[in-house]
């Protein structure tokens, strides 16, 4: 139906029966009491929404497998660190732009999606989400769970799990990033996004800090307002920061994204944080 919003305009894409009143779906859609996921198709993307406050994934029809919000792309960054991961897992599917970019761009590895809200995984053909076959499988199953029952080995772990209310209270607690530590690979990286007020999730920063030994990178992406938190598994983490500048340049010939531009912020923000808890300990 006609998109009911005065900005968010085109085509409203809902899961729906046929006697379902349009009338009354306008209403729940303006004053938010809509209970499910919906798309905006405006002829150039497609957005996912959970209310439009909060635009969840964007997909461009012309190029569908690309990453078009800036915060996806940086969390792409731990190919830098982990360049040839055999086994990827994300919590949290969305419109599932992360998959799709991983399953088109590394086809030696292992992919699974891990999504709570059937509502969401039924926007799979919507996005062009390829099938499960061997290298993908999609499950509807709480990410925290999934995590605790999984096998060790996971090379990187995603996490983009949210709801209406903020992001998966599931899994900002200490036993998930235990869970997370545990079953990652000797050198695995665990990335997560952070959106929403960041009073929400200072906590859930330090939870990462303690479980990882404090071997954690915090960068903004102001485009999106968003910050993405990333924790090395490996011990004695050291990033060789100039050998790190160099292969940026590679990956971004390879992946077509701007790596080079990640790494600097992540350098920045390490540099940072030794500084700060140098001046601490001095005090």
């Amino acid at each position: 139906m006609p998109s009911p919003f005065e900005v968010e305009t085109g085509t409203v894409l809902m899961h729906e029966p046929s006697w379902a009143r349009e009338g009354e779906l306008r209403a729940q859609l303006l004053d938010e009491s809509y209970p499910k996921p919906f798309v905006i198709d405006d002829g150039k993307s497609r957005f996912l929404y959970f209310n439009v406050r909060l635009m969840q994934s964007e997909m461009s029809l012309k190029a569908p497998h690309d990453l078009a919000i800036r915060y996806t792309q940086k969390m792409m960054a731990f190919l830098l660190f982990q360049p040839r991961p055999k086994r990827i897992v994300l919590i949290g599917l969305g419109g599932g732009s992360l998959i799709k970019f991983c399953y088109q761009r590394m086809p030696g590895t292992q992919l699974t999606a891990v999504e709570l809200d059937p509502n969401v995984i039924a926007f799979r053909d919507t996005f062009l989400m390829p099938p499960d076959d061997d290298r993908l499988q999609v499950l509807e199953a709480d990410g925290a769970e999934f995590l605790e029952r999984t096998e060790k080995g996971i090379d990187a772990l995603l996490v983009d799990a949210f709801d209406k209310t903020g992001f998966a209270p599931s899994l900002a607690n200490r036993e998930f990033f235990d869970n997370a530590w545990a079953k990652l690979s000797g050198n695995g990286v665990l990335v997560i996004n952070l959106a929403g007020e960041k009073e929400t999730y200072a906590g859930l920063i330090g939870e990462a800090m303690h479980v990882f030994d404090d071997q954690v990178i915090v960068i903004s992406v102001p485009d999106d307002g968003n910050h993405v938190l990333y924790a090395f598994k490996e011990r004695h983490f050291e990033p060789r920061w100039r050998w790190l500048h160099n292969y940026a340049k590679e990956l971004r010939a390879k992946f077509g994204l701007d790596f080079p531009a990640f790494v600097q912020k992540m350098e920045r923000s390490t540099k940072l944080g030794l500084a700060r808890r140098e001046a601490i300990r001095r005090r």
